[in-house]
């Protein structure tokens, strides 16, 4: 077997030096007409000198271990240099052996001409009787519309042609830009615009050709017109599929020495669209020096490490070189989950799994004075709205009794500033998660407010942001699951909106607020000075019921017809309406686009913390009433939706 590769490139050999051969004979005709050389039995016993000439001219450029079948621009630009070297070495060899040669002084380059137009017409049949070649099995072909007329439509046909047994067959393209209609690639028309998709396809059916199947070939089809797309393809009941990685498609420069059978190579598989490329959020540019200079040689703690923000601040956190990463969490799992996948990516970075509650108090302190972080990231929390009415002590304790615990620690050890992630759900809240979260962010605003005024102390970043998609509470696993099942798929309001962004994002913006939060207070938004908090500019808001919709058409089916989807009613806690901001906190741009700041109402540090310490202690005593008592008076703004009336919250 491993004699197959030198065997090709011996075969190659022998090809070339023939073409050299014969290359003489049709550029003397060429060039002097009707003239012939009378010794012409001497001129036979030069053309070997030919063959000799392509291969002193060809070793450089590796011309005989080009592979015929791939040939492509790179490997004609080198026959066109070895044909040019070639046929100047002839004629060079001519002139010193005193030879007879062509009356024509431009025979050397009529010479490279024929020489060339030879090699080259040897691997565009090459490349042909492959393309020619029939399939080995019958395989049907689905009949497809390219969307992009672009690198990644020209990447895709000609990934089609170099399979045996194509699995689709494209019917034409549409492109981005109207100045492109009417024009081919590789023979495919484009056939109109991304915005004439429904006329299009309009017209293919009634042509009896309508397409089984919607290839986007490239990336900057996204939101809204990645939506209208799916619309008019929907109409049709034609599924939307994106273009694999560019690197999948691109034919691979294969050297002679390798060999490539058929069969070992990978099938062209296209991937679904998913639902995170609806939201159209623009890519914010983000302060990554900055960040690496906060990050970098310190000493960095994140809490709920385990959790979906968590876990996304400690791989951030870790490629960014911090002198240590502790990762906390009280779940098992979740924490070996995080440890295991930090180990194998970043495994340089020095690492400890700690295992605890961040309501153990003296946990926490202990651990705290042994690990002296000068970084606090804190995500730990309990956010499943309904799982916290049910059980609102365990909120209460680990929302806000936990991070006044955490911070507390983290002020003790002289850290340099603690990140506290908290929720849209705090503004104006009628769950007891929205309540606590919210009296967690009062506290840290009054630490940060003391800090700031007497110039020294640890800093505190309240970093507020909505729903992140994909998270373990999130209603996008949850439909996915339904989905998996068949349906149906449940929504608890057809007028439920809720703010989503990626979780990659989020946490970008609040490394970037952290960032911001520990500056010189010259170069800081003056909210800050007031207690402000940092808020992630979520967009627009989207409709449950949308978002619901949008999955199942991902999927191939139809909504309400496939896939049924079924009201169930708001549960206990819950608002049809999330908000960013309250009345009286309206919002502020910083000079980092994605971050808003605002300026809530603050209280006085001692107060909320004493007021935290008797809830706490009525929730240890088992004491609902007198907990949430204590609740509402230190967050007068919290209207308890304890039944799921409609209409709590305005949009």
């Amino acid at each position: 077997m491993a004699l197959r590769a030198p065997y090709r490139i011996l075969l190659n050999l022998l090809m070339d030096s023939l073409l050299a051969g014969a290359s003489v004979p049709l550029a003397l005709l060429l060039a002097a007409p009707g003239t012939w050389p009378e010794d012409w039995p001497w001129w036979l016993g030069a053309l070997p000198g030919a063959a000799l000439a392509l291969l002193a001219a060809g070793l450089p450029l590796r011309l005989s271990q080009q592979y015929l079948r791939f040939a492509g621009l790179p490997d004609l630009l080198a026959i066109g240099g070895a044909a040019l070297g070639a046929a100047v070495l002839f004629s060079a060899g001519l002139h010193l052996v005193h030879a007879w040669f062509s009356p024509n002084p431009a025979f050397p380059v009529i010479h490279a001409l024929v020489l060339a137009a030879l090699l080259g017409a040897l691997r565009v049949l090459g490349r042909l009787r492959h393309a020619r070649r029939g399939p080995e099995a019958e395989v049907p072909q689905q009949p497809v519309l390219l969307v992009g007329a672009g690198d990644g439509a020209d990447l895709f046909i000609r990934a089609l042609s170099g399979e045996r047994s194509p699995g689709y067959r494209v019917l034409g393209i549409l492109s981005l830009r109207s100045r492109q209609a009417g024009r081919r690639i590789h023979g495919h028309p484009i056939l109109g615009t991304a915005d004439d998709c429904g006329p299009v396809l309009e017209k293919l059916r009634a042509e009896g050709r309508l397409p089984a199947l919607i290839v986007v070939a490239t990336p900057h089809v996204q939101g809204l017109a990645l939506e209208r797309l799916l619309d008019a393809a929907d109409r049709h009941g034609i599924p939307v599929r994106r273009l694999p990685r560019i690197t999948t498609l691109d034919p691979p420069r294969r050297r002679a020495t390798d060999r490539l059978e058929d069969e070992d190579k990978p099938r062209l598989e296209l991937r679904p669209v998913v639902i995170e490329e609806l939201l159209d959020r623009p890519q914010v540019p983000l302060d990554r020096e900055g960040m690496a200079r906060l990050i970098q040689g310190r000493r960095v703690l994140v809490t709920g490490a385990g959790g979906t923000i968590g876990g996304e601040l400690a791989r951030q956190v870790a490629a960014l070189g911090p002198a240590q990463l502790s990762l906390l969490d009280h779940g098992e799992y979740a924490l070996y989950e995080i440890d295991l996948e930090l180990r194998e990516r970043h495994g340089d970075v020095p690492r400890r799994a700690v295992l605890a509650d961040v309501r153990d108090e003296a946990r926490i302190r202990q651990l705290f004075a042994e690990l002296r972080p000068e970084l606090v990231f804190h995500a730990a929390a309990l956010k499943h709205v309904p799982m916290v009415e049910n059980d609102p002590l365990e909120g209460l304790q680990t929302n806000a009794a936990g991070t006044r615990i955490v911070a507390d620690a983290a002020a003790s050890v002289g850290c340099l500033a603690m990140v506290f992630i908290s929720t849209d759900k705090a503004v104006n809240p009628t769950s007891v998660m929205g309540a606590s979260k919210r009296l967690a962010e009062m506290y840290c605003q009054s630490l940060d407010r003391v800090a700031r005024h007497s110039g020294s102390g640890m800093r505190c970043v309240t970093v507020r942001f909505g729903n992140v998609l994909g998270s373990t509470g999130s209603v996008v696993p949850l439909f996915r699951r339904q989905l998996e099942r068949g349906g149906p798929l449940t929504v608890t309001h057809p007028d439920m909106r809720r703010y989503f962004m990626t979780v990659r994002e989020a946490v970008g913006l609040v490394l970037q607020a952290s960032v911001v939060g520990t500056t010189d207070p010259a170069d800081q938004p003056p909210e800050l000075a007031d207690g402000g908090i940092f808020v992630l500019d979520m967009g627009n808001p989207v409709k449950i019921v949308d978002l619901a919709r949008r999955m199942i058409r991902l999927a191939g089916l139809r909504p309400d017809e496939d896939v049924e989807i079924r009201f169930t009613g708001l549960r206990p806690g819950e608002k049809l309406f999330e908000e960013l901001f309250h009345g009286q906190e309206p919002p502020n741009p910083t000079k980092f686009e994605g971050l808003l700041v605002a300026t809530p109402r603050t209280a006085d540090a001692a107060l909320v913390g004493r007021a935290i310490d008797e809830m706490a202690a009525a929730c240890r005593g088992g004491n609902p009433r007198a907990a949430l008592a204590q609740l509402s008076r230190l967050v007068p703004e919290f209207d308890h939706n304890a039944d799921a009336v409609v209409g709590k919250a305005a949009p």
